[in-house]
C-alpha cells in the first residue's frame, strides 16, 4: 500500500481498514474505551438537541 499523504482520502481495502480499527480498539484500556464512548454519546446528544432547537426556532417564527 502507498504511503498516505495528508489531506487525501484512504482508498484501502475495507477489510484491512476494519482489521486495523479493531486492533486499535483492542489496544486501548477500558478507561480509554469508556472515554471514547462518552464523547460519542455527548456529540450525539448535542446534535440531537441542536436539531430540535433549530426546528423550534423555525416553527415560532
Amino acid at each position: 500500500m502507498k504511503k498516505q499523504e495528508s489531506g487525501k482520502l484512504n482508498y484501502s481495502n475495507p477489510e484491512d481498514k476494519e482489521a486495523k480499527r479493531i486492533g486499535e480498539m483492542k489496544s486501548l484500556t477500558y478507561l480509554e474505551r469508556l472515554e471514547r464512548l462518552m464523547a460519542i454519546l455527548e456529540i450525539s446528544f448535542l446534535i440531537k438537541s441542536g436539531t430540535k432547537m433549530k426546528n423550534n426556532d423555525q416553527s415560532n417564527s
